[in-house]
């Protein structure tokens, strides 16, 4: 193996490609030099666009810039995602960049237990001493990672690369796990492939719009604006244990109890199937397991719907209605669904009606998951974690085979078996069986569900590296390495949204101090690693955007027939597929399965089911009442690492966290409005302010996901199928504060 020195050499001539000459300098000056002083290379002012990089909604937006460096933006009005339309978080995306705590050094945790800066050759130094020490010690599988729907599809898919071919790394997964997993699961069991079948268009050409677990006014806005100028003055269902803004708006809300919803839907099936409103043609030619879905439903009455839900037999029969006689039916899901401890049958109860009343693959129609974070889609195609990439199979030879011949490695890299999941690689390190672990671009301490145990699981490694845009997230803090990243806007590359839509990441701005974009640290890392050689042709985003075009050659996300970033950014981003040939007109808007043909071997789609299983936790005499989660307002955006840092978004939700209770409980508690309270699980407790609302009903709790203690409260269930948290449903009891608990 090379010299450290050697090695750096090799990588700064690598970085002086893409970060220019600033970097390779920067990399021979001791720790505490800095680059976000010196201007970018003298440009004259312009505007550029760029796709947004917080939620999926994938806006785009104008980037102003003033010597090549944006100063500026507003969102385009020529873009077909949002026609000149932003939430608060795609205004304020610029100012996150700025703020005083971003990772400019890397940090390492010396004997006295303190993170001091370091040089970069000197982190980089520790991460391959340290985990090669684990892995010689241990075994490979012994050293872990966690990535993130954060980062471009490009940076995903060096990482996964980089890990599981260089490293010898087997287990890794990412933050997608705790959104969209089952969605994921739920298309490919049912579809064939991880396939979302819609465009946004469907909002607007929908005479029903069903939206289950969606408050789609708070957390998809933008989403919210195409279902208001749908000109068809469309029916709109809301299914939702809360009165949110998005249910006041609805013609139709069904409040019903919490994790109800497979047997509401069960029953709504079973009402479509006893009145005929059926689409037999299509199913007989295009679905499989219809007779089985129809015995299996067969029990679930109007009646038993009604004594399990807590709504009116004429609520559900309403709502059958609506789907068997609707022209265009959509219907749309978010965490509501996915996150539960049954989220994948839930899913495919929607796929289910979709399907049997032939309400997909035509305008306004479709069973439709709307994704989370900016780039998840790109993280379940590209990211190497569970899915080989291009959504291939490890197990499967062949793919594996395709796979080396693309990259031009050997398929002994490969592994033969997918990544254990997030869950399952917290269990492992609490067994003793992961020693080292890699979190990229996410904040596991904070966000995990029973956050007090996750934090505990992570002091328990022998080596933790956070690489991040900040060092006060709860994850870094306990970090034995934290290496400094460039966030949105200080690098390039590709986002896929909800929509399946694969929009450009410009870089407009400077990272700051020693910062990096995760591209290059990834270079640099396989070079120090000494792999450098497998990634010769991965100069940079762009070149790995080729690279990933070969890897969907054949497979449904096919994107051969995009020629670089310039197409791109020319058609203002293109949907997948776009296959070598095809063509696709500017701003187009296309959705899958108008043929009827499906992603399994006998093209048909398949109906899937099981029987509701029970709540996890169930509610006590002693913790009476149930926890919901969610989103909280749309200025507020996961942990708030980021949007914390805006004065404009802080000033848009409250700074103290709340919990929103029935009157009628707060009444029963002396509970006054504004008052603390405690709300405690059997995990831990948190302090809020009390809201008393009719947005909730009486035993039913609900607070943001936002703030930092929600999650040492939540209940560690787990979809068997997609291993995704369920984050909806827990046991818990409100007080009112005394003043002993004003430190809690």
């Amino acid at each position: 193996m090379k010299a450290p020195r050697e090695l750096m050499a090799d990588a700064l001539s690598l970085l002086h490609q893409k970060e220019g000459p600033l970097t390779a300098e920067l990399l021979r000056k001791p720790a505490g030099f800095g680059i976000g002083q010196v201007p970018l290379a003298k440009q004259p002012d312009a505007t550029t666009t760029a796709v947004c990089g917080f939620c999926s909604t994938g806006c785009g937006l104008e980037l102003h810039l003033k010597d090549g460096e944006a100063i500026g933006l507003s969102p385009a009005r020529d873009y077909s995602v949002n026609f000149g339309m932003a939430c608060p978080k795609g205004w304020e995306a610029l100012t996150p960049l700025k703020a005083k705590d971003r990772a400019t050094v890397p940090l390492i945790r010396n004997e006295r237990g303190a993170l001091v800066p370091v040089a970069w050759d000197r982190a980089l130094e520790a991460f391959v001493r340290r985990f090669k020490a684990i892995q010689e010690k241990h075994g490979k599988d012994s050293v872990a990672w966690l990535g993130t729907g954060q980062i471009p599809t490009e940076e995903l898919a060096m990482l996964g690369a980089f890990a599981k071919f260089g490293m010898g790394v087997v287990h890794g997964d990412g933050n997608t796990r705790q959104c969209m997993a089952t969605a994921a699961v739920a298309y490919k069991q049912a579809f064939g492939f991880d396939a979302p079948p819609y465009a946004y268009e469907d909002f607007e050409q929908s005479d029903v719009i069903v939206l289950v677990g969606s408050n789609l006014c708070i957390a998809h806005p933008i989403l919210w604006e195409h279902v208001c100028r749908n000109p068809h003055q469309p029916e709109i269902v809301v299914v939702d244990p809360r009165r949110t803004e998005t249910a006041m708006n609805a013609t139709l809300h069904l409040q019903l109890a919490p994790k109800s919803d497979l047997t509401l839907f069960y029953a709504v099936i079973q009402h479509l199937i006893s009145r005929g409103w059926l689409d037999r043609e299509f199913i007989d030619a295009h679905t499989s397991g219809f007779e089985e879905l129809a015995r299996h439903v067969a029990p679930f009455t109007l009646a038993r719907a009604a004594e399990a839900t807590g709504l009116a037999q004429d609520a559900i029969a309403r709502l059958a209605q609506l789907i068997g006689t609707g022209k265009r039916v959509s219907i749309w899901w978010t965490m509501g669904v996915n996150q539960s401890y049954e989220g994948v049958r839930l899913a495919q109860a929607l796929m289910n009606l979709a399907l049997i009343t032939g309400n997909i693959g035509r305008p306004g129609t479709g069973a439709n998951s709307i994704t989370g974070q900016c780039n998840a889609m790109g993280s379940r195609l590209f990211s190497n974690t569970t899915s080989l990439l291009g959504g291939r199979d490890f197990s499967n030879p062949e793919h594996r085979a395709t796979v080396a011949q693309i990259l031009g490695i050997s398929q002994e890299r490969i592994p033969d078996r997918p990544s254990l999941a997030y869950d399952q690689i917290l269990e492992g390190v609490l067994a003793g069986k992961i020693k080292g672990l890699w979190i990229v671009a996410t904040n596991t301490a904070h966000s995990w569900i029973n956050q007090n145990d996750a934090v505990d699981i992570l002091k328990r490694l022998d080596f933790l590296v956070v690489q991040d845009m900040y060092t006060t997230t709860e994850t870094a803090r306990v970090a034995h390495l934290v290496l400094p990243a460039a966030g949105w806007g200080e690098k390039e590359g590709t986002f896929i949204n909800s929509e399946r839509r694969i929009g450009l990441l410009k870089k407009v701005v400077r990272a700051p101090g020693e910062a990096l974009a995760d591209f290059s640290i990834f270079k640099l890392l396989a070079e120090a690693w000494g792999v450098g050689d497998l990634f010769r042709r991965w100069t940079d985003p762009e070149a790995v955007f080729q690279i990933l075009k070969e890897l969907s050659r054949g497979q449904p996300c096919d994107i051969t027939g995009i020629e670089d970033y310039a197409m791109l950014d020319d058609r203002r981003g293109i949907q997948w597929p776009l296959r070598a040939g095809e063509n696709v007109l500017p701003q187009s808007q296309r959705r899958l399965f108008a043929d009827g043909r499906f992603f399994h071997a006998d093209g048909k789609a398949r109906l899937l089911f099981d029987a509701p299983r029970p709540v996890p936790e169930a509610t006590t005499p002693e913790y009476p009442f149930v926890l919901l989660t969610g989103r909280g307002s749309s200025s507020q955006w996961h942990t708030g690492t980021r949007t914390e840092k805006s004065a404009v978004l802080r000033r848009l939700y409250p700074n103290e966290p709340y919990v929103e209770l029935s009157p009628t409980d707060a009444e029963r508690l002396s509970i006054q409005p504004g008052s603390w309270v405690i709300v405690e699980s059997r995990r831990g407790q948190f302090r809020a302010r009390a809201h008393p609302t009719h947005v909730v009903r009486p035993g039913q709790l609900f607070v943001p996901m936002h703030y930092a203690k929600a999650n040492q409260l939540t209940f560690p269930a787990f979809d068997p199928h997609s291993r995704q948290p369920s984050y909806k449903h827990c046991a818990v009891r409100v007080r009112p504060a005394e003043a002993a608990d004003q430190l809690v």
